[in-house]
């Protein structure tokens, strides 16, 4: 069964900065594409940033560019999240997705696991 296990978020003043983790579990074989989306109170689920088990990464959407840098540990089976000059409008639950293909996708729809999500909150 595949399980995926978010750690990281927290509480933290704008300008400051989080590193997300989620960790794959149950199906370690084959190529996969690992994502992170948010979503906030009363908005629809946004992506974020995706990258497959070879290192390809999109264009993090662009609400984020700049700040944030997704990437992976294959050995530890784990994606990361780094958050640098956290907004207020960053506040969200993040979640992390996981599909087993090797094409990057911003759309939820291919992914089929997800974690229990992470909650990021960013004071002003």
């Amino acid at each position: 069964q595949v399980q995926l296990v978010e750690s990281g978020g927290g509480l933290v003043q704008a300008g400051g900065s989080l590193r997300l983790s989620c960790a794959l579990s149950g199906r370690t074989f084959g190529s996969n594409t690992m994502a992170w989306f948010r979503q906030a109170p009363g908005k629809e689920r946004e992506f974020v940033a995706a990258i497959t088990t070879n290192g390809v990464a999109t264009s993090p959407a662009d609400s984020v560019k700049g700040r944030f840098t997704i990437s992976r540990a294959n050995a530890k089976n784990t994606v990361y999240l780094q958050m640098n000059s956290l907004k207020p409008e960053d506040t969200a639950t993040y979640y992390c997705a996981a599909y087993f293909g090797a094409t990057v996708s911003r759309l939820p729809s291919p992914y089929n696991y997800w974690g229990q999500g992470t909650q990021v909150t960013v004071s002003s």
